[in-house]
Order: structure tokens, then sequence, then C-alpha cells
């Protein structure tokens, strides 16, 4: 058997990666979706009302600007500012005029929307623990820890690289974050708490 010439090789892997790219999409997608259903069916929140609601809770008062909410959720403006208005009529946010920029605004939780949140946070970490925790075990968790750092630093040096999304981020997002991409590493322990 005659070896394989470099630039097969090289295809091939390049096919092997593509394909371990579909398979982590599709899991993505299913394990995006089965948490969803369980958080809705726990809670009745959506997906984005958890985002929201998630990100209020660990923001400093609970409270954070819109423009730093929408950086750190990375929505397009109409969906965030849509979004916002639906749960402020459910009571669950309020919309201020920002106190150090009279340009923007504020949004934070209200007490019924503290409460939906932290509920929400417990169902979604308990749904976290049993699905992907208790079934990857520690090995493989500390390898998908590792390869979200590097694709953080990526993601991060993408976005330093792209101009729209230069303007688009605010000078200082404060929350709990640092902008969309957090390192594994960095994040608080899934299995803390």
């Amino acid at each position: 058997m005659t070896a394989q010439p470099p630039a097969d090789r090289r295809q091939e892997r390049a096919d092997d990666g593509i394909a371990v790219w579909r398979t982590y999409s599709g899991v993505h997608a299913r394990l995006a979706g089965h948490l969803s259903r369980e958080l809705s069916r726990a809670t009745g929140l959506s997906e984005a009302d958890f985002q929201i609601l998630d990100a209020l809770l660990d923001a400093p008062e609970t409270r954070m600007r819109v423009l730093d909410l929408r950086w750190e959720l990375q929505w397009e403006k109409s969906r965030l500012s849509h979004h916002l208005a639906r749960m402020c009529a459910r009571g669950l946010l309020e919309r201020e005029v920002c106190a150090t920029d009279a340009r923007g605004w504020d949004v934070t939780l209200t007490t019924a929307g503290r409460d939906a949140a932290e509920r929400a946070r417990r169902v979604r970490e308990a749904s976290v623990r049993r699905i992907v925790l208790d079934t990857l075990g520690p090995d493989l968790l500390d390898r998908l820890a590792e390869a979200a750092d590097v694709l953080a630093e990526r993601l991060e040096r993408a976005a330093e690289e792209d101009p729209e999304c230069r303007a688009a981020r605010p000078a200082a997002a404060p929350g709990r974050s640092g902008g969309p991409a957090q390192s594994a590493s960095a994040a608080p322990s899934a299995q803390a708490g």
C-alpha cells in the first residue's frame, strides 16, 4: 500500500474537521432545544426571557444599560427592544433613562423578575447538571472547557478585527461576561452552587 500524498491527507483532515463541526452543531441545537423546553415547562419562560433575566441577575444591582445587554446577548437592536417591551409589560423588568447618560436606557429586574430569574436559573442549572455535567464527567468537561477557551479567544480577536463589531461594542461593558467571548475557565463553575 502506498502512502497518501500530503494534499490528500490535508483534505481528509479538513473533511474530518467539517464532520466534527456538523456533529457539534447538531448536538448544540438539540441540547439548546431540550434545555429551552425544560425551562418553558417548569417556568413558563422562553429562552429569550431567560437570557435577559439571567444576564440582569448577575449585573450590579440587577441593572444594565440596554447597549451593554445587547452586546452581551449579541442580539439585534430591534429584537432586544421589542423583547424588553414585552417583558416590561409582563412586570418582569423596568426601563429607565440611564443615570450616567441621558441618551441611553437602563433595564432592571423587578421583584417578580428577580424571583423568575432565580427560579429559572435553578431549573437551568439542574438540567445542565443532569444532561451535560453528569454525562461528560470531569475529564471531558476539562477538555470541553479548554476547547471553549480557545474558541472564545479566537472570537474575541475576530470581534476586535471587525470594524462593525468594534463600533457596536460598549466602551466598558459591566456585568458578568465582559462581552460575548467569556472564557470557560473564567466563567463561574457550573458545579458550584
